[in-house]
């Protein structure tokens, strides 16, 4: 009987802890998504040129980079837990510094805070969602990625409709930030207890010893910088909507407002859809074949919205890329976790920040392409990245458990 009602209590602490996960992934997804259908008026309201733009967004993931490998000591003090909740909150409470910056520094300065912030907060809920899915015994990732997909899709919604309705960008993220600060600080009771191997208990851990690292060092290396570049690509590919959607709309198309954060919205809502299916799609096919097939439909939605310049294309290509890349970002981390030699969450967290390279980098890279020609021709970049995608999804492919990694008896 005792056992049974340790059961039972260990059942109903999983089942909180994945509504409080969720509600993690929802707010990091809907904190940032605010801001981007603002980013026509911020350009405007600024004077800054495309690739002024590009390089103040491409602060975020360079605040990423510089600081996302403190996630791990940070999450080895304090727990993933308390680090995914103290990051969204300070993510959050950045966001009213974004709607007060008076030039191209500070705007960058706030993005930069805002990438330090995503990073720790995506770092520590992923492997917080990592722990919640051993006590599961089953595979529930995605589904956690699929709320972000929808925290986004409900961002984008909420800024659009702000933008359009004149309602001021100040008062706007105000007011988000005190509902996501409120929100993520309600999750902290509800999260796992304990230190963050707690759940390899619930199978048999595979641990390596010297001679077998030694063994899988190079191999596991050349696997790791090729998820990396994968990771880089969906990061690419995904944050073309979200850096470029709107302005190509607004300023290449002359979409209203509105309409101009239509793309973006697609995009999330598409990449909701895919990874709702992803996982029925990858026990069935693989993950090399879902992940190539995603990355080829990435690239002719992309070659839809600038063959036919239209809003209408833009929306709907847009919405091919969000639903082509939806399972590439999740599958690449979880290959990451499998690499053998590499424990689960140090493979996560390498491959994680390597992939941080392509948000850094793209957004730039578009902006001075746009600014040399113009920014359908810089859009071009979209496609090119997902046919490379395509190509090296065959890292994909599942390899034995690596150190670390749960193997289910």
């Amino acid at each position: 009987m005792a056992v049974g009602r340790q059961a039972r209590a260990a059942g109903r602490r999983a089942v909180r802890a994945r509504r409080a996960v969720a509600v993690l992934f929802f707010a990091n997804g809907f904190t940032y998504t605010n801001v981007v259908p603002w980013l026509p008026a911020i350009k405007d309201g600024l004077g800054l040129s495309n690739a002024a733009l590009g390089a103040a967004i491409a602060a975020m993931p360079f605040g990423a980079l510089l600081t996302g490998m403190l996630a791990g000591p940070l999450i080895a003090r304090f727990g993933s837990g308390r680090v995914a909740v103290a990051a969204g909150a300070l993510g959050a409470c950045v966001l009213p510094l974004v709607a007060a910056a008076p030039g191209w520094w500070a705007l960058a300065a706030a993005l930069f805070a805002l990438g330090v912030a995503d990073a720790w907060m995506d770092a520590a809920m992923n492997a917080h969602g990592l722990r919640v899915q051993r006590r599961y015994g089953r595979s529930i990732i995605n589904t956690f990625h699929a709320v972000w997909s929808i925290a986004a899709v409900a961002g984008g919604l909420v800024g659009a409709s702000m933008a359009q309705l004149g309602v001021p960008l100040a008062l706007h993220l105000t007011g988000v930030a005190v509902l996501l600060v409120a929100a993520v600080l309600a999750t902290s009771r509800f999260l796992l207890p304990g230190p963050e191997h707690t759940e390899y208990g619930v199978g048999a851990v595979s641990a390596p010893g010297p001679r077998e690292l030694l063994r899988w060092a190079r191999p596991a290396l050349g696997t790791l910088l090729t998820l990396s570049l994968l990771l880089m690509l969906a990061g690419a590919i995904e944050d073309s909507a979200a850096s470029w959607g709107a302005v190509y709309t607004h300023g290449e198309l002359g979409a209203p407002l509105l309409l101009a954060g239509l793309p973006f919205i697609a995009c999330q809502a598409m990449m909701t859809v895919g990874r709702l299916v992803g996982d029925r799609l990858t026990d069935r096919f693989g993950p090399v074949a879902v992940a190539r097939g995603g990355a080829v439909l990435a690239a002719a939605g992309m070659a839809v919205a600038l063959v036919w310049p239209t809003a209408a294309s833009a929306i709907a290509g847009f919405g091919m890329v969000g639903l082509g890349v939806a399972t590439l970002f999740p599958l690449t981390l979880a290959a990451a976790g499998d690499v053998p030699g590499v424990r689960s969450g140090d493979g996560v967290v390498v491959v994680g920040w390597l992939g941080r390279f392509g948000f850094m980098l793209f957004p730039p890279l578009v902006g001075a392409v746009a600014d040399a020609s113009s920014l359908g021709t810089a859009l071009w970049l979209v496609p090119l990245g997902a046919l490379t995608a395509a190509v090296l999804a065959f890292a994909l492919r599942p390899r034995a458990a690596g150190g670390g990694q749960v193997t289910r008896t």
